[in-house]
C-alpha cells in the first residue's frame, strides 16, 4: 500500500506507540520507497498567495485567572496555609498592566495578527483588555474558566468549563471563539467531541507536528493546531536563567529550518507567548528584532489560528488525517476512545 502525506503521520505515530507493532525503523523499512513526505502541494499551494511558510503567536492572557494561592510564579518556595501569595499575583497582573499592552504595539508595528487565548476569570477582571485585543483585529479563542486543569472532570462539567470561558469571551469581545487550549494542554478523552459540540474548529493541545492535522471526529473534519513546548516562554524559556541571545538565536534557526523544509512540504512555525513573562520590555525587543528578521524573507504568512483552520478545512488534499485513534493505548486526542 503506497503511504501518502495524509495517512503516513497516522502510520507513524501507530508504529512508534502502540505495543506490539512495527517500531519506528521496522516501519520506515517496510514502507521504503513509498513515504512520500516531501511531496508537492496537490492544489497549488501549501498557504495563501504561495507563501512558503505560516507563523502563528499564541498570545496568552491568564492574568487575573490564576488562584490567589498556589499558582506557579518566579518564586519556587510555595506560599503557605492557603494565603494569599501577594508578588506572585502581581507578577500575574503584569501581564494585564504592561504585557499586553506592549505585545499589541509591538504586533502593529509589524502588521502582525495572533491569537489570543484567554482566561474567562481574567477576561472578567480586565474587560478593556480583552476588548483591545479583539479590536486590532487579533483573534480571541478560549483557554478555560480559570487557570487550571479539567481534564479530570466529568464530561459535562468539562463541557461546561469550556462553555463558561467562550461565553465570557462572547459577552465582553462580541467575538465567539472557535480555539482552544487547555491548562498545559492536558484534555479529558472526550474532548474533541465535546469542541464539537460547542461549535469550536480546533484545539492547539498536541505538539506532534510542525503543521495542522485533520481528525475526523462523528464524520466532520475538526483541525489540530500544533502548539509547542520549546518554543514556549513558559516551558523553555522562563524567567529563571533566561539567555535573551540563546532564545533569539532558538527563534532564528527554529525559523530557518522550518522556511527551507517549506519549499517542499507544508510547515509552520509556533511562537508561545504569556502575557507576565513574554511581554516584558527586554523580551519586547529581542522579538522586535526576530519579527523583522522573519518579515525581510519572502513567503511568510503570519497567521491567526482560526484563518490557519479554515484554510486547512478548505484544502484537505494538502493535510494529513489521522483518524479513529484509540487514545486510550497510544496517549493521544482523537478517534474514538476505547475504555
Amino acid at each position: 500500500m503506497r503511504i501518502t502525506r495524509r495517512n503516513f503521520a497516522a502510520g507513524a505515530v501507530a508504529a512508534s506507540v502502540l505495543p506490539g507493532t512495527l517500531s519506528s525503523d521496522a516501519f520506515a523499512e517496510r514502507n521504503k520507497g513509498a513515504v512520500d513526505v516531501d511531496a508537492q502541494s496537490t492544489t497549488g499551494g501549501f498557504w495563501p498567495n504561495g507563501a512558503r511558510l505560516a507563523i502563528s503567536v499564541s498570545l496568552m492572557f491568564e492574568g487575573g485567572g490564576q488562584p490567589i494561592s498556589g499558582a506557579g510564579g518566579p518564586i519556587s518556595e510555595p506560599i503557605k496555609n492557603g494565603l494569599p501569595d501577594f508578588p506572585t499575583n502581581a507578577f500575574f497582573s503584569y501581564g494585564h498592566y504592561e504585557g499586553i499592552p506592549r505585545a499589541l504595539n509591538l504586533f502593529d508595528k509589524h502588521g502582525i495578527k495572533v491569537s489570543s487565548f484567554m482566561i474567562g476569570k481574567a477576561v472578567e477582571n480586565a474587560p478593556d483588555i480583552a476588548k483591545e485585543i479583539v479590536r486590532r483585529g487579533h483573534e480571541a479563542a478560549a483557554h478555560g474558566r480559570t487557570w487550571e486543569n479539567s481534564y479530570f472532570l466529568p464530561q459535562d462539567e468539562e463541557k461546561r468549563f469550556i462553555a463558561d470561558c467562550a461565553e465570557t469571551i462572547l459577552k465582553v469581545t462580541g467575538q465567539r471563539p472557535v480555539g482552544w487550549n487547555a491548562y498545559y494542554m492536558r484534555n479529558s478523552v472526550h474532548i474533541l467531541a465535546t469542541l464539537q459540540e460547542l461549535g469550536f474548529l480546533y484545539l492547539i493541545d498536541e505538539p506532534s507536528h510542525d503543521e495542522p492535522i485533520i481528525i475526523p471526529v462523528k464524520g466532520k473534519d475538526f483541525v489540530t493546531i500544533p502548539y509547542t513546548f520549546h518554543m514556549n516562554d513558559i516551558s523553555s524559556f522562563p524567567m529563571e536563567g533566561y539567555n535573551p541571545m540563546g532564545y533569539e538565536m532558538a527563534l532564528k534557526d527554529e525559523f530557518d529550518q522550518l522556511y527551507e523544509e517549506g519549499a517542499k512540504r507544508r510547515r509552520m512555525m509556533l511562537v508561545g507567548f504569556h502575557d507576565r513573562i513574554n511581554g516584558h520590555a527586554n523580551r519586547i525587543r529581542m522579538l522586535d528584532r526576530f519579527f523583522a528578521y522573519a518579515k525581510s524573507h519572502q513567503g511568510v504568512w503570519f497567521a491567526r489560528k482560526d484563518e490557519i483552520a479554515k484554510w486547512v478545512l478548505e484544502h484537505r488534499a494538502d493535510t494529513p488525517v489521522l483518524t479513529d485513534r484509540p487514545n486510550s493505548l497510544e496517549g493521544l486526542p482523537g478517534g474514538k476512545f476505547i475504555g
